[in-house]
């Protein structure tokens, strides 16, 4: 545990007062009805979204997420979450505009624009429980975990009290402010989160225990870590940590802040963007903030912790209060917190709250957006006054943080949670992608795709059957086949049904095509068939979607290669660094001639 002294204490004070500050002033706006609560109005610009999407990322449980990799797998062991970059660039470059598009007030509207009748309602209505409540509640107490782990290594705080004190500002806060009031406040705590994770970053590398960057990476319990890419003759390290991610992970799971062809809070924003190009310049520049810059400070911070703490049992030696059930590799992060001095330590742990409650705000209004819209307004109280919605999400708000605390006082571990979100969606994801551009997709097949998943990932999580089809020793298939035979078994389920059902009705098949204008060869049987019945629908306009999957091969590659560029030049290899962070820079010039065709069709 360690002792804040009075400037640690002035720091974490003046952003409290702040942040409350901001919510109080922008609460009577936010309250006007529901839009301005959910939406803002829809007028916000992609630079204050863009740090508004970065900001509530950063999440207290990122860092020691990538400090549990780190320390388990290396470096490499992060492109479970890196894979995910292909995810947000489809985003960027194709649905961004086709969401701003829609007008719709939450992505899960989507399910009675795109589809029709009674399918369409239960989607609409489970999914709001399903993604608003119970997922939403698993990943804000990943989140509240990590907030109990740090206030237990560096305050010495019980799980109870972290959680009632991190809690309570945080949803005082969200129910008030809306999310004109999250978005504000995530333009401070962007800055506040990046000085102290970098400050952190500096100060820990060079502690004596340490000795500097050159002694860290030279050390022989750190060397074998610092791949970025597994070795070639690693089968299972290559299979696991690279083929899967990269070939199957990224498009086929559903991820909070990662779901493919966008949703959830990431969609938020690009709905209340000022108009398409607005959404596309803010999930880009997120992209580029949360892959190519923000990970190599916690990084380092991970390695550094190898050589300080190599094991649990030294863990547990130096914070015997740590229990248990919260004791591993993720805690290590905390723990190199604790060396900090007065100045810097209220900065990080200023920083480590405004992550904090950046993710759960967001989270919060966003679930709470779902509950509102897509439950209580189309189920409940069909012609409620927007006065009542909003009391409602507020309601709802406080509930939602009340059941995430509860829960996270039960869990364990960061990564933990992390794999079983991942299985939990695996196999929805391609269905998300395909939807917007393909007509014979029915409300049926993501049904489908959604109980065959939930039912599988239960059933080889919480029963034998797991063990005896994939255990790492004796199972019948390979322990790294789990996540690709979900997603083909779901996948194959869904297409079953998409086939053996019938087609949505030709008017909502019409209505789409007419507001959204998708385009190319898979609506084209249906703007022929329309075009037999009078219905003119406007499908001549150029098809973007060849030019922004090139736009997202150069974005990838820009920030992959300058990614691995500041990694290198943090190693000490100039020639591959320099290498690197030229075809970073060739990518970019590419990316900006591309992105112009693309500017020509968006609104």
């Amino acid at each position: 545990m360690i002792t804040l002294r009075l400037l640690d204490y002035a720091i974490i004070v003046t952003f409290f007062a702040i942040t409350l500050g901001i919510g109080f002033y922008v609460s009577k706006s936010s309250g006007k009805n529901s839009s301005e609560f959910f939406l803002s109005g829809r007028s916000m610009p992609w630079w204050l979204l863009g740090i508004s999407m970065v900001a509530t990322t950063f999440s207290t449980d990122t860092p020691n997420l990538v400090t549990d990799i780190v320390r388990n797998n290396g470096v490499a062991g992060n492109w479970v979450w890196w894979a995910f970059l292909l995810t947000g660039l489809l985003t960027v470059f194709i649905y961004a505009r086709l969401w701003r598009r829609s007008n719709v007030n939450t992505d899960l509207e989507f399910y009675e624009l795109r589809y029709g009748g009674a399918p369409a309602r239960f989607l609409r209505g489970f999914r709001a429980i399903y993604l608003g409540v119970i997922f939403n509640v698993i990943t804000m107490s990943a989140v509240t975990l990590a907030a109990i782990k740090i206030g237990g290594i560096m305050l010495g705080l019980e799980p109870w009290q972290t959680v009632l004190i991190a809690g309570l500002v945080t949803v005082v806060f969200s129910a008030i402010g809306g999310f004109k009031g999250v978005v504000y406040t995530d333009f401070i705590l962007f800055f506040v989160a990046m000085g102290g994770t970098i400050g952190a970053a500096c100060y820990l590398v060079n502690i004596p225990e340490v000795g500097g960057l050159e002694r860290l990476l030279s050390n022989p319990d750190v060397k074998d870590k610092l791949k970025m890419i597994p070795e070639l003759d690693d089968t299972k390290a290559l299979v696991t940590l690279i083929i899967i991610p990269l070939a199957v992970q990224w498009w086929s799971s559903w991820y909070p802040g990662s779901e493919p062809g966008g949703g959830g809070y990431i969609a938020q924003r690009m709905l209340s963007a000022k108009n398409g190009k607005h959404a596309i310049a803010a999930t880009f520049f997120f992209n580029i903030m949360h892959y190519a810059v923000r990970p190599w400070p916690w990084i380092l911070v991970a390695l550094a912790s190898i050589v300080v703490f190599p094991n649990l049992d030294s863990l547990k030696q130096a914070f015997p209060i740590i229990s248990d059930d919260k004791l591993g590799h993720d805690l290590a992060y905390s723990a190199m917190l604790t060396k900090l001095p007065t100045g810097l330590l209220g900065l990080v742990l200023t920083s480590l709250v405004a992550a904090y409650m950046s993710t759960i705000s967001t989270q919060l209004n966003w679930g709470s957006s779902y509950i509102v819209y897509d439950f209580y307004k189309e189920r409940i109280h069909p012609k409620a006054s927007e006065k009542r919605l909003v009391a409602v999400g507020r309601i709802s708000t406080v509930a939602l943080m009340v059941l995430s605390a509860a829960l996270a006082l039960l869990l364990q571990n960061a990564l933990q949670l992390f794999e079983i979100l991942l299985v939990f969606g695996a196999g929805t994801g391609l269905i998300f992608i395909l939807r917007w551009f393909w007509w014979r997709i029915n409300a049926w097949s993501e049904i489908t795709a959604m109980f065959a998943s939930g039912i599988l990932s239960l059933a080889l999580k919480l029963t034998p059957l797991g063990d005896y089809l994939f255990s790492v020793n004796d199972g019948l298939l390979p322990s790294w086949s789990e996540y690709p035979s979900v997603v083909f078994t779901t996948t194959l389920a869904w297409l079953l049904v998409t086939y053996i059902t019938r087609p949505e009705h030709r008017e909502v098949l019409y209505g789409f095509c007419e507001k959204i204008r998708p385009g190319g060869p898979g609506w084209e049987k249906i703007v022929q068939q329309g075009r037999t019945e009078g219905v003119n629908l406007k499908s001549g306009e150029k098809w973007s979607v060849p030019s922004g999957v090139l736009a997202m091969l150069l974005g990838t590659m820009l920030i992959y290669a300058s990614l691995f560029a500041v990694g290198h030049w943090i190693y000490g290899e100039w020639l591959l660094a320099s290498t690197l962070t030229f075809l970073a820079v060739l990518s970019a010039v590419c990316l900006v001639f591309t992105w112009k065709k693309i500017e020509e069709i968006i609104e």
